[in-house]
């Protein structure tokens, strides 16, 4: 199959296109067109300030599209992944209650019924069937708001993309809401390599049936556009015919979808108009305006995004997906469309791209691109800076630009690694999500001087920490001195932090003489190695320490004497901390089972459902296991004397494919190179109906 040219730069603008869409719409989710026009009047930019909302939210269009389609490198990147394997990503990613889904009630929320059905054992694609759930439920409009990212790794190849958009619908939808994301997912894929939209719109419809209610729309909806030059006429006649008072449930698909046809047909090459036109429509106004955006971010790529407003600044590539596998909540558009495009590539049978600047997080390589680098605000730095991409050496790296800067001024920019204090004031959805980076690892960045400045600056590296107030706090490096036209790579070994998440990271600069003026180009920043760190309770009354773990227990309370308290009323509960790229580490630390049928620590944790279990079981075992989906495997255990109450010693190591651990002095370890093995991923404290507790665990290199 032969890809487009420009592939990665296309999926990056539908990665974009879709963020700005959700961050334009959300604000007024579920208002009709009337109550909009009342209190807004058309949706041309972002409103979320006039509303006193956060622009970048946790969404369930950004946390789904961007999580589900993590099956494919979980269970084989394989065009005939199938619902049930999806349906697994489900239970690995989604935290009950917590994360990506409205967890509006069994019935009310089809994606909730769907999980529920998963849970008690109904495998997708049953799980989300009419038969099961009933047409008014199953038919909503949730299938399609997902289905993007199968379109980005599916480019040209619309029979592909409708094929795993309607596996990945069939887990929580069936009927006429499949066939939307069916035909959606389709017009993207062929976006790749047409910009017609009516061939699109013709490709979609290849790939549902002719006699369904999806088809019967867009014939109307064809019409009335070619009948009326003001989209405002068409959108009257899809109220009367196809509004939501003609459709059970709170958030049917046919209204809604009908709406992104619309706006497609009067503005396929405007990516402004578009969005205002689907925003000002109403109803699932984040929903919609997120699939309109990926498909004309696609179709127009990124000038098309630049031909309006300047809808990318304010958002700066961020993103937040919050799900089970924490490391990847604090997430950009860049890193992303590089994800998205690898999956595409080994999908056609290709090599993945070579990870930008030897692999470094922050690389600025796409056009434009910041990775949600930002000027920082406050009492103590400078407003006179900006931020934007520049080129560089043949690729591309970040500019930061200061004016004006004195003795005693600083020009800072830094990015999130952590929740934002933002996320306090997020309304309907959870943000699960731990740092990306931690005391211990050592963090590079390569910066240059523009030759043009005029004086000497002193630039360091920096992190924000929260504090006993859940406060930011500044923590930095030593300076480097850095003249006109020279570079230096700045090093530091990240400090203990006392227990709090690094909630930033970035770079500061001041004048070293009188003035400052000019330019710093960061090339890349990067961190390495495994995390030496304490995770505890830190000194005042503070919150985002705790918040720092995936919650998947049914109760995780700061209250006890002791840091660590969780307990589960039923199956297993399990809270996580760090990412994929903790590799070869160990952990260790006091635990007590106070009930339980078993309790311990996880390491390599991939989600709820994936990781290595270190436990000590009720009934006297020590136990190194493999929890992978459904299936519990013992890959090694002995004879241990399991006491309630009583403080355990462990202690869990993985180095390759080496686990071993050791509780109170009785050792045991195991190899594990099969398949199915872990390389990767955060530490846990796990308990099986009942209660555990610990003080602290102390996560490092394996000894």
């Amino acid at each position: 199959m032969q890809l487009p040219n420009d592939y990665l730069e296309r999926v990056y603008a539908g990665v974009i296109g879709k963020l700005v869409g959700v961050y334009l719409g959300r604000p007024f989710e579920g208002w009709t067109y009337q109550k909009i026009m009342e209190e807004l009047g058309p949706i041309e930019y972002y409103v979320h300030e006039r509303l006193n909302q956060p622009l970048v939210v946790t969404d369930d269009d950004v946390a789904g599209t961007f999580t589900f389609i993590r099956a494919l490198e979980d269970y084989g990147i394989k065009p005939d992944l199938s619902a049930e394997e999806i349906g697994k990503a489900w239970l690995n990613y989604i935290v009950e209650e917590r994360s990506i889904l409205w967890w509006g009630g069994n019935g009310n929320s089809t994606e909730h019924t769907a999980w529920l059905n998963l849970k008690k054992g109904v495998a997708a694609p049953a799980s989300g069937s009419i038969a099961t759930n009933g047409q008014a439920v199953a038919e909503q409009i949730g299938a399609q708001i997902f289905i993007d990212g199968w379109a980005m790794v599916a480019p040209c190849q619309p029979e592909l993309a409708a094929r795993l958009a309607e596996q990945a619908g069939k887990v929580s939808h069936d009927g006429e809401s499949v066939y939307a994301a069916m035909l959606w997912a389709a017009m993207e894929a062929e976006a790749f390599r047409s910009s017609d939209i009516d061939h699109l719109i013709d490709t979609g419809l290849a790939q549902i049936p002719r006699d369904s209610l999806i088809a019967k729309l867009i014939t109307d909806i064809r019409g009335w556009h070619k009948a009326n030059p003001d989209w405002r006429d068409t959108r009257q006649k899809i109220e009367d015919e196809y509004g939501y008072d003609k459709y059970p449930g709170n958030c049917h698909v046919v209204p809604n979808h009908a709406l992104m046809v619309m706006a497609a047909l009067y503005a396929p090459h405007d990516f402004q108009q578009a969005q205002m036109i689907v925003n000002t429509s109403g109803w699932d106004t984040d929903c919609n305006a997120g699939n309109v955006g990926c498909l004309l971010g696609i179709m127009n790529g990124l000038e098309g995004l630049e031909e309006g407003p300047d809808w990318r600044g304010p958002i700066a590539d961020r993103m937040l997906i919050s799900s089970a596998d924490g490391g990847n909540s604090i997430n950009d558009a860049v890193r992303q469309a590089y994800f998205l495009t690898n999956l595409g590539l080994q999908l056609s049978g290709g090599q993945k791209l070579d990870a930008p600047k030897d692999g470094a997080q922050f690389h600025f390589s796409l056009p434009g691109s910041q990775q949600g680098f930002r000027p920082q605000t406050g009492l103590d730095v400078s407003d006179a800076i900006r931020v934007r991409n520049a080129e560089f050496e043949g690729s591309r790296a970040l500019a930061i630009d200061y004016e004006a800067l004195g003795p005693a001024q600083i020009a800072a920019a830094t990015t999130p690694t952590f929740s934002p204090r933002e996320m306090l004031n997020m309304r309907t959805y959870d943000l699960m999500a731990t740092p990306l980076v931690y005391p211990g690892q050592i963090v590079k960045a390569r910066v240059r001087a523009g030759a043009e400045n005029r004086g000497i600056v002193d630039v360091k590296l920096r992190v924000r920490v929260y504090d006993e107030r859940d406060q930011l706090r500044n923590i930095d490096a030593t300076a480097v001195t850095i003249e006109p036209g020279k570079e230096a790579v700045l090093q530091w070994t990240l400090p203990d932090t006392g227990g709090q998440p690094i909630a930033e990271i970035g770079i500061t600069i001041s004048a070293k003489g009188k003035r400052a003026d000019g330019r710093l180009l960061v090339d890349y920043l990067r961190w390495d190695g495994a995390p030496a760190l304490t995770l505890k309770r830190p000194s005042g009354d503070c919150d985002f320490w705790r918040m720092s773990w995936v919650n998947g227990a049914s109760f995780f309370s700061k209250r006890f004497p002791a840091a660590f308290r969780i307990a589960q009323n039923s199956g297993e509960g399990i809270i996580i901390h760090g990412t994929r790229q903790w590799t070869d580490y160990q952990a260790a630390g006091n635990v007590m089972l106070h009930l339980g049928n078993y309790g311990g620590l996880a390491i390599r944790a991939q989600g709820l459902r994936r990781y290595y279990g270190a436990r000590v079981t009720r009934d006297g075992r020590i136990q190194i296991v493999r929890v992978r989906d459904e299936d519990t495997k013992v890959l090694a255990e002995t004879a241990f004397n399991t006491e309630f109450e009583k403080p355990i010693s462990m202690r869990v190591s993985a180095k390759g494919d080496s686990i071993v651990f050791e509780a109170d002095g009785v050792s045991i370890s195991a190899r594990d190179n099969s398949p199915e093995a872990f390389g990767d991923g955060g530490v846990g404290l796990l308990v099986h109906e009942g209660a555990l507790s610990s003080n602290e665990i102390r996560v490092g290199a394996v000894q």
